[in-house]
């Protein structure tokens, strides 16, 4: 099986989608603009798709409450400390900065709707 994408429900997908796009470099892949407004990014490689949407006709998860260690998006980056530095002027919140046995470096936020966020420099591939 190949992955085509994941999705998550979530109260302003059009404002959530164009804060990904400018504060994480990801790319506006198809936009539906009517109710409920849908957007697919895609990573800077194509590789992965997220979907955001807002369809009220459904339950709205709470992401402010749901632990980091049950559910977040991870990305890569060169720097991690760096992209919390930047990211916290754009409105997400710092959660934890460790650096795991291997040496790995991972930080985790919350964007500005309460979503889990990552950032991972990794001693090696996954």
């Amino acid at each position: 099986m190949k992955f085509e994408h994941f999705a998550l429900n979530v109260p302003n997908a059009r404002a959530m989608a164009q804060w990904y796009v400018t504060e994480l470099g990801m790319r506006m892949a198809v936009e539906k603009e009517g109710p409920p407004y849908v957007a697919f990014l895609a990573d800077d490689g194509g590789r992965v798709i997220m979907e955001l949407y807002t369809n009220t006709a459904a339950v709205m998860p709470d992401y402010h409450y749901m632990p980091a260690t049950s559910f977040h998006v991870a990305f890569v980056s060169d720097d991690p400390r760096a992209t919390q530095a930047r990211l916290e002027t754009a409105g997400a919140a710092a959660l934890k900065d460790e650096v795991l046995p291997d040496g790995s470096v991972i930080v985790t936020m919350r964007d500005p709707w309460g979503v889990p966020i990552q950032f991972c420099r990794r001693r090696s591939s996954l």
